[in-house]
């Protein structure tokens, strides 16, 4: 009897366990109607949000996307019917897509200051500079950011290697992207890329594979602060020099460069740095030890006067100033301070002036106080998608394989299979996490021939990583993106040299 009482009794218990599972829904959607005003004109749109399944070779769903799409109500004899289509990503990777979702080019932004600080009450606000006037959005949030998820086959865990690396990301990204399309019945439309950080790879890659995997063809793909991984993990001379203009520009920013080049504008200063870091640092860095003591202490003098680093220290560290030592070194004397990573504007505040690296990242754990409640209170009250599944800022997605990664080749493959696609890069002077320098650098060796140049455009902002939550750069760089759109939306032109 008291056995019979026990089975009963976990019976039940599994039951109630069971019952209290987290499910994910695999395929759903849910459709609220909105209204915003942009530019000065009222706009009536739906916010789609949901999940849509990524499937494997035996048609079975292995992981489930969460994506927010929002379109501009037309009337359907409308000539502008099949709208442009924004695709936009965010990094990491393991990152979610709420970064530009809410900040930057939806139709919703964040309560920050006008320089980009968070502010109480916590939570959205109308954006008035949205690109949603020209085209319509889709943001996905790769598996493990957001609410997306993998899912069992067969009661197992999929591999992970399909999809937690540079290659297996693209392709997985690419299939799923086709599904979307002809779901949306979207293959008319002109379509963009839009990555920010590692998305910036992320993108690059997937416009080759859309074109020879799916046979998907873009108009644009805009790499807002774009990681390169192929100039971050080269030799030491590449990488290091290329991040001197930045150290300028982040020493400008606090006035703490000398007086003959702080009373300069920065646009001023910039372009002798640029120079002075391709034609004598990087040479001077690739001799090593093989440059004589002479040349390094006048090397070290120059840095010093472009940095407002000390010339000992950057001697102590043979020319190659680490970020990190700028980070927490450019401040030390003066107020104690410590500079962003992703933001350089960014203050932060250790627990001893010792040390060469800053505790934290001051812009991140600023920009954290106000996304992770917005996104949050958004998803649920606004676009009516409510669930216990944590929404994931940063995901679990390491390790991460970064091996055969070819995105800067493939961008340039994918531009010269496309004589319709275009590139627009979008970064801060201040980031000094994937510098604009870095960027100008991959740019060039995008198209080492030239023959591509009139295609690719480069804009830069007084701002850092992010460069939108400075109000007066979310106005500009959603502006560059519109100027973008149109000039790339070739209607009636023919695709040929």
């Amino acid at each position: 009897m008291v056995a019979k009482k026990l089975l009963f009794l976990f019976i039940l218990f599994s039951c109630y366990t069971y019952a209290q599972e987290i499910k994910i829904p695999i395929d759903t959607t849910i459709t609220t109607k909105h209204l915003a005003t942009i530019n000065g004109f009222k706009i009536d749109y739906t916010a789609t949000t949901g999940m849509q399944p990524v499937w494997n070779n035996e048609n079975k769903a292995i992981a489930t996307l969460h994506y927010t799409y929002y379109k501009k109500q037309v009337k359907k004899d409308d000539a502008n019917t099949q709208r442009p289509l924004l695709i936009s990503f965010n990094g990491g990777p393991g990152s979610a897509s709420a970064w530009m979702h809410i900040a930057y080019t939806g139709p919703k932004v964040l309560n920050l200051s006008e320089e980009g600080y968070p502010v109480q009450p916590y939570g959205l606000k109308d954006n008035p500079y949205s690109i949603l006037d020209v085209a319509d959005i889709l943001y996905i949030n790769p598996v493990n950011t957001g609410y997306s998820r993998t899912l069992k086959v067969d009661d197992k865990e999929p591999n992970r290697d399909l999809f937690f690396g540079i290659n297996a990301d693209i392709k997985y990204l690419a299939s799923w992207l086709d599904n979307f399309v002809s779901r949306n019945n979207l293959w008319l439309s002109p379509k963009y890329l839009i990555g920010e950080s590692y998305g910036g790879t992320r993108v690059s890659g997937l416009a080759l594979a859309l074109q020879e995997q799916q046979w998907m063809y873009l108009n644009g793909v805009i790499l807002v602060s774009p990681a390169d991984y192929l100039t971050f993990d080269s030799d030491t001379p590449l990488s290091s020099s290329l991040f001197l203009p930045y150290f300028s520009a982040a020493a400008w920013y606090h006035k703490a460069l000398s007086s003959n080049f702080q009373s300069k504008e920065l646009e001023l200063i910039l372009p002798e740095v640029e120079k002075y870091a391709l034609d004598v640092l990087l040479p001077a860095l690739a001799k090593g030890s093989m440059l004589s003591t002479s040349d390094k202490e006048k090397i070290a003098t120059q840095m010093a006067s472009y940095t407002g680093i000390p010339k000992k220290v950057i001697l102590q560290h043979n020319l190659d100033l680490p970020s990190r030592v700028f980070w927490k070194e450019l401040l030390r004397e003066k107020s104690g301070h410590t500079i962003g990573r992703l933001d350089s504007r960014y203050l932060g505040i250790d627990r001893k002036l010792a040390g060469n690296s800053p505790d934290y990242s001051p812009e991140l754990t600023s920009w954290l106080h106000s996304f992770t409640p917005a996104i949050n209170y958004y998803m649920r009250e606004h676009l009516n998608f409510k669930t216990d599944l944590k929404y994931n800022m940063f995901g679990s997605v390491h390790p991460w394989d970064n091996r055969g990664n070819n995105t800067r080749e493939q961008l340039r493959k994918a531009m010269a299979e496309n004589p319709y696609l275009n590139v627009l890069f979008q970064t801060g002077y201040y980031d000094g996490a994937t510098t604009y320098f870095h960027s100008k650098y991959t740019m060039s060796q995008i198209d080492p021939s030239g023959q591509l140049t009139d295609r690719i455009q480069f804009k830069t902002y007084h701002s850092g990583h992010m460069m939108y939550v400075r109000q007066a750069d979310l106005k500009t760089a959603n502006d560059d993106i519109r100027e973008f759109l149109q000039q790339t939306n070739q209607q009636n032109k023919t695709a040929k040299y």
